[in-house]
């Protein structure tokens, strides 16, 4: 579903790590969906594999994908719909934040106003 400036992030969107590494959801709202998929909330995990960042030649992948959306929007059981421009990082599994994913979302679906 996209509006003038976002689209949302269904399953149907292919999401990666600053590096390559490819995230996907481990929880969703399946009883939502868009094209037949599921609509993806900041609510939802995210875990990235694949990874092939290192720091000073030792291995430091992405393992997390976190959301933080603006408030206002479409929610889902209280918690925002995830557009290709919300706010979100990757972060290793020591917490240290790697930059923001690349959203390749499904641009189709209805649009809103």
């Amino acid at each position: 579903m996209s509006t003038s400036s976002a689209t949302i992030v269904s399953a149907a969107a292919t999401l990666t790590c600053p590096h390559g590494g490819r995230a996907s959801a481990t929880t969703a709202h399946p009883a939502v969906r868009l094209d037949g998929q599921p609509v993806h909330t900041a609510s939802d995990t995210f875990v990235v594999t694949g990874c092939p960042h290192t720091v000073d030649g030792a291995p430091h992948p992405c393992t997390t994908l976190r959301w933080s959306p603006q408030p206002g929007g479409v929610l889902i059981d209280g918690s925002p719909v995830l557009l290709h421009t919300s706010a979100a990082h990757c972060y290793s599994a020591a917490h240290v934040q790697h930059g923001p994913p690349v959203v390749h979302a499904d641009r189709q679906g209805a649009t809103c106003r």
